[in-house]
């Protein structure tokens, strides 16, 4: 029998409703000594998934009037009996349900303890409970389809069918050293050949996913380089309509990096001011200098922002330093301050680093000037392709990590055929890569791993 546990499933705060939620075998018994109808028939008489309204009392005092819903197992999220009070959104209300459950006999759940259960009582694999989380903290439209596309188990669905493929070969291997004496084979090595090319493929197309998913889920990474006082801060404050950089007249007054996430055209950008390269002596901007190449080399699109105010000379040389950082990247040169100098300034300025193959605009960060056309080149060199309902992304490092390791053991099994192995060692190799899959879903999985992984839930879910 599990224990009765509740927690607040809606966000902290005050609203116009909360919900607090019950799991476990007596949960509607529990409710029942608190709550009453008005027509005085008990929860414990009622059909499943079924919603009641009544008042809940605490001794002769009334708490709230609510709404009860009721599920019973195996119908319900956690596959156990369950609760689910809505009440006013009061949060002096909130914490005497509360506190009256728990008087009740009910205790507090832990971080992810409601999904937790449910992954044990299979309702859902490993990889669909943790695009539950996903789910919840998905910004943006592709984050949320990849999450949905997770938690119905497309991910789950294609990495079984793998495992069984290697199940199939791995029985008749084993199956072959039972018989080592009569030197006879069970397993086609010609098909094992086929198949591990075809899983091979298969893990490889998962692992070259997790750079799309991870910047889906994390937002694109897009850092903001340029000289000192160029713009980066005002501009990085107009992105994230906000004053979340220092702006200043002085030079070198961001020495550190600055980020913040913001969602454009249902694309979630994760910008970074960085300091403003040029020579100094100072330790301090040095340092944040160097973290200034560090962040362009972790990011997908670079905003390279030129004053338009500083000689062309000598942005030519500070060029030297950042033109060999850019390779592989998308980038966009912003020609800052515009309202600031004349046309032939400008004509002289667009002739500026032909080499570069990028996006270019004009700007005045300050005025506002062509910032809704930045918008919109930033979506284009996002380029994040269409997500289809049955397409699989991986987002999650856990989940990249073991396809990593996966695809090292069915490297392993292709050499070992190649070379000829003993059935023993080829056996060992194959079982390693069904490990590694295995792990994602759960069918392989420890309390440490489960703890880690739900420790990062809300409470309530």
């Amino acid at each position: 029998m599990s224990e009765i546990i509740c927690a607040i499933s809606t966000p902290p705060g005050m609203g116009a409703i909360a919900v607090i939620r019950l799991s476990g075998e007596g949960s509607i018994v529990l409710t029942d000594r608190v709550f009453t109808s008005p027509s005085g028939r008990n929860l414990t008489e009622a059909s499943a998934n079924t919603v009641h309204f009544g008042q809940i009392h605490a001794g002769e005092e009334l708490l709230d009037e609510v709404l009860v819903t009721i599920f019973h197992a195996p119908h319900s999220f956690t596959g156990e009996e369950s609760v689910e009070i809505s009440c006013h959104g009061s949060v002096y209300i909130q914490q005497r349900l509360m506190e009256l459950l728990l008087s009740e006999g009910a205790r507090l759940a832990q971080a992810g303890e409601f999904t937790r259960r449910a992954f044990r009582n299979g309702k859902f694999d490993l990889s669909q409970a943790e695009a539950v989380a996903d789910l919840i903290a998905s910004s943006s439209r592709a984050s949320h389809r990849v999450a949905m596309n997770q938690m119905r188990g497309g991910f789950a669905r294609k990495l079984a069918l793998l495992r069984d493929k290697l199940l199939q070969f791995v029985s008749l291997i084993e199956l072959e050293l039972d018989f080592s004496e009569e030197d006879v084979e069970f397993a086609n090595r010609e098909k094992l050949h086929e198949l591990t090319d075809e899983i091979e493929e298969e893990i490889q197309t998962l692992v070259d996913s997790f750079r799309l998913g991870n910047a889906i889920k994390s937002g694109i990474p897009v850092a903001i380089i340029g000289e000192t006082n160029a713009g980066k801060s005002t501009l990085l404050n107009l992105l994230l309509n906000e004053e979340k950089a220092i702006v200043s007249d002085i030079h070198g007054t961001t020495r550190d990096v600055i980020e913040d996430t913001v969602n454009m055209g249902g694309v979630t950008f994760r910008f970074i001011d960085t300091a403003g390269i040029r020579q100094t002596t100072d330790a301090i901007e040095t340092l944040g200098i160097e973290r200034t190449f560090r962040k362009i080399e972790q990011a997908a699109i670079v905003l390279w922002m030129i004053d338009m105010t500083t000689p062309r000379t000598q942005i030519e040389a500070l060029a030297a330093s950042i033109l060999p950082t850019l390779q592989d990247k998308q980038v966009i040169l912003l020609f800052n301050k515009v309202d600031l100098v004349s046309e032939e300034v400008r004509v002289d300025f667009d002739t500026l680093f032909p080499e570069l193959d990028s996006l270019r605009l004009f700007i005045s960060a300050k005025q506002r000037h062509h910032t809704n056309q930045l918008q919109e080149l930033l979506v284009e060199a996002a380029a994040i392709p269409s997500i289809g309902e049955g397409d699989v992304i991986v987002t999650n490092l856990r989940h990249y990590a073991s396809l990593n390791s996966a695809l090292e053991a069915i490297r392993r099994v292709k050499e070992g055929l190649e070379i000829g192995i003993t059935h023993d060692f080829l056996s060992q190799d194959i079982r390693e890569c069904m490990f590694y899959l295995g792990e994602i879903t759960g069918q392989i999985s420890t309390d440490e791993i489960l703890g880690n992984i739900f420790s990062k839930f809300c409470i309530g879910k």
